[in-house]
């Protein structure tokens, strides 16, 4: 592989990594929320955050666009008052893939809570210790493996995510060029012999996030 490959072989899996690492704090604040609180509009939350799952990645990317462009609401405030661009950046790409991956970061580790009992949890209350306490040292340790599982799952999506990433951030050469985008790029341009060796790093990158993901799971159905 060439040196450009490589840089973006490098790219994709740094912006993947961090835009996972980026969406954790919220992500185990929503889940942790769903799976032990119930409050009005509980079913609207859930909704909105499984639409990107459902949406044609692209119509996400359209909406973030106009919201996060120069002329959008939130875009054009960064911009006019910080000169600061979302858009057609690198910043662009960690958005685009942290606001895909969030919904299977969320179902996952919502899930991992959901199992945890919560007599355990009562249980140490009684002994004195806060909710804070509570939640990091039992809630978070019982529910490791599925919130780890929950990561991976996330970090396996950015690595594919195409439709959101192109309307966002553009396919620039250097800067915003994932494995996804490149293939394509390639394909276009008739480049095949590129096209899959991308494909067949994407594809490996793809299938060890997987297994990981699955190897956790089934150890976690084991411990049961």
């Amino acid at each position: 592989m060439s040196a450009e490959e490589w840089q973006i072989v490098w790219f994709t899996a740094w912006a993947s990594a961090l835009a996972t690492v980026l969406i954790l704090p919220l992500g185990l604040a929503t889940a942790w929320l769903l799976a032990r609180h119930d409050w009005p509009g509980k079913s609207l939350v859930e909704t909105l955050i499984s639409l990107p799952l459902v949406m044609p990645p692209v119509a996400t990317g359209l909406i973030l666009l106009k919201l996060l462009g120069r002329r959008g609401a939130v875009g054009g405030f960064l911009h006019d008052h910080f000169d600061f661009d979302l858009v057609f950046t690198w910043r662009g790409v960690l958005l685009a893939l942290g606001v895909m991956s969030f919904p299977l970061l969320v179902r996952s580790t919502r899930v991992a809570f959901e199992e945890v009992n919560p007599r355990l949890e009562q249980i140490a209350r009684t002994l004195g210790a806060g909710e804070f306490r509570v939640f990091c040292t039992v809630t978070m340790p019982l529910a490791a493996r599925g919130i780890l599982g929950g990561m991976i799952l996330a970090f396996a999506r950015s690595l594919g995510e195409f439709g959101a990433t192109i309307m966002v951030a553009g396919n620039i050469p250097g800067k915003t060029s994932t494995l996804s985008l490149a293939i394509y790029q390639s394909v276009q341009l008739g480049e095949d012999s590129h096209a899959f060796r991308l494909l067949s790093v994407s594809v490996a990158l793809a299938f060890l996030a997987v297994w990981i993901s699955e190897v956790l799971l089934h150890r976690k159905r084991s411990h049961r």
